[in-house]
């Protein structure tokens, strides 16, 4: 039996260039402290990668719930190469955090089995509103600008499979 090391096998990522790509954000306003700062993480993160501003478009929906529909429809038309879904579910004292949060993540993974378009996940499940804002931005990163850095890796990983040279 052989065993084998990682300098030993071909690996294949998606580079962090944004240059060409173009991008859709998805942006709950429902707690819109939060999501307004994973936004503005997102915009910098893509604007530092070498998006240009006419790339990128911004989708604002009322809440997490309605995330999946729009990333699906956005998806199936094939226009992006990559859609950044950007929210916050702060848990409460009813099951609803749990039916919100779960839909979603199930909307969002759909959406891109479906169409073969990277659907990211920015959204935070949280129990507080301080562990939200420590992820947007405070003393845990920006989880916009991670997603946002994520999407561009997958789209241009997706797009050398589609190329000849892949």
């Amino acid at each position: 039996m052989s065993s084998f090391h990682p300098h030993e096998i071909k690996v294949q990522e998606g580079s962090g260039s944004a240059e060409g790509l173009r991008i859709a954000i998805i942006v709950s306003r429902f707690n819109n402290l939060v999501t307004d700062r994973l936004l503005t993480g997102a915009l910098e993160a893509l604007g530092r990668a070498g998006a240009m501003r006419d790339q990128l478009e911004v989708f604002r929906v009322p809440g997490a719930w309605e995330m999946p529909v729009l990333a699906g429809a956005l998806a199936g038309q094939k226009r992006f190469d990559a859609i950044v879904c950007l929210g916050c579910v702060v848990r409460g004292d009813t099951p609803h955090f749990d039916y919100v949060a779960g839909e979603n993540a199930k909307g969002m993974a759909a959406a891109a089995r479906e169409s073969g378009i990277p659907v990211m996940n920015g959204v935070l499940t949280t129990n507080t509103m301080e562990q939200a804002l420590d992820r947007a931005g405070g003393k845990m990163g920006n989880k916009g600008a991670e997603a946002a850095l994520g999407a561009v890796e997958m789209a241009n990983l997706l797009r050398s499979l589609r190329s000849p040279q892949g």
